[in-house]
């Protein structure tokens, strides 16, 4: 028996203890979504447009994130709404600053082990480079939705006759409590998967100019920065989607 089979049937029993139905239902959510990622990256492998595969793919995994870990309909429903939303706002920032970066592709790190290997493998590197960006976003996309949209949830259930525009604050107010927290979880994570490169920097003597030139680390911190701009405006997006549906039901019980 592998490490990962073994720590994915402690996951799954940790999940279920601690979570009962809702913890096995996200773990079923993690499977499912490796299941499309693998699916999504078969589809790229055979040509299909990555782009197209990726904002598909992106869709299914905030359903399945979103509704498997959510136990309010109504609230997963707003919150996948919202979720699409930002994703398509991210994708029309993604787009064009790949294109301008152009840190699609492999860095000179990279050289040993692609020596010998053919890279013209019929594919765009820089459409990869957009898709990866876009999938890396999705799972701090839809922990914030979620959360602003659970606090949310919690304030008209406690508040039924809340108004509309203190709502929206009180959703933007959530939010910044979020920010803080997600930051670290981007740094941390950045820095624990690239600690072997930061490394290489330090044996080779890279200067701070090689480093913030450097095409792999580029890459990595501009995923970063497109993940924490996509939990910023999931702020507002959240808290606005929630708060016209408030304002509707409101509306159609007068």
């Amino acid at each position: 028996m592998s490490a990962i089979i073994v720590l994915g049937l402690v996951l799954l029993v940790l999940m279920v203890l601690v979570g009962g139905k809702q913890g096995f239902q996200s773990f079923l959510s993690l499977v499912l979504n490796f299941g499309f990622l693998f699916f999504a990256i078969v589809l790229m492998a055979f040509h299909f447009p990555p782009i197209v595969v990726t904002l598909i793919s992106g869709v299914i995994l905030l359903a399945l994130t979103i509704f498997l870990s959510g136990t309010n309909d109504e609230t997963s429903r707003l919150a996948f709404i919202a979720s699409v939303l930002v994703l398509l706002a991210l994708v029309l920032l993604i787009v064009p600053v790949e294109h301008w970066a152009q840190v699609q592709g492999f860095g000179l790190e990279d050289s040993d082990d692609l020596e010998g290997l053919s890279l013209p493998i019929g594919i765009s590197f820089i459409d990869i480079a957009i898709s990866t960006a876009i999938l890396s976003t999705l799972g701090a996309i839809a922990e914030a939705t979620m959360a602003i949209a659970s606090g949310l949830d919690e304030i008209k259930e406690q508040h039924p006759d809340i108004k509309p525009n203190r709502l929206f604050f009180d959703g933007v107010y959530v939010g910044k409590q979020i920010i803080g927290t997600t930051l670290n979880t981007l740094f941390f994570g950045l820095f624990g998967g690239s600690l072997s490169l930061f490394v290489w920097f330090h044996g080779l003597s890279y200067s701070l100019g090689d480093i913030l030139n450097d095409k792999v680390f580029d890459a990595e911190f501009i995923i970063i920065l497109f993940s924490l701009i996509g939990v910023i405006i999931t702020i507002p997006i959240t808290s606005f989607v929630i708060t016209e549906q408030f304002k509707n039901q409101k509306q159609t019980k007068s």
